[in-house]
């Protein structure tokens, strides 16, 4: 058996094959699998906080593209915005950047920092 023939197929077939075969992953591969990892788990849990606004307090959430995750309205009846803040998301223990902290200083009762507990991907309880 050739094994770089065999190391080339596993990496155009992926890190299942590299597992079964015993071959370990590179740095970069393994940076890549836990940067992927990450942003699923912080999109995942920016989810759950958002349909917990809109299903228990009845609040919009628009996506926002700095310093926060996104920013919730609630409206009254008429339409008018009632209350609004800026939500930033957290998961585990992961702390703010110091533009989302200079933020959280100026912003002072309209910001929010949600901590959620990642959530664990379905196949880790097989």
């Amino acid at each position: 058996m050739d094994v770089d023939r065999i190391a080339g197929d596993v990496q155009k077939r992926g890190r299942a094959l590299r597992e079964i075969l015993g071959i370990p992953e590179s740095n970069k591969e393994r940076r890549r699998r836990v940067s992927n990892e990450s942003g699923r788990t912080g999109r995942t849990s920016e989810d759950i906080v958002r349909m917990n606004y809109i299903v228990r307090g009845g609040y919009e959430g628009t996506r926002t593209g700095r310093c926060s995750d996104f920013q919730v309205e609630k409206r009254d009846l008429p339409g008018r915005v009632v209350d609004n803040k800026d939500t930033e998301i957290e998961t585990g223990g992961f702390r703010l950047s110091d533009l989302q902290e200079e933020t959280k200083k100026k912003r002072t009762g309209h910001y929010k920092v949600e901590r959620v507990d990642p959530p664990r991907p379905f196949y880790q309880d097989l």
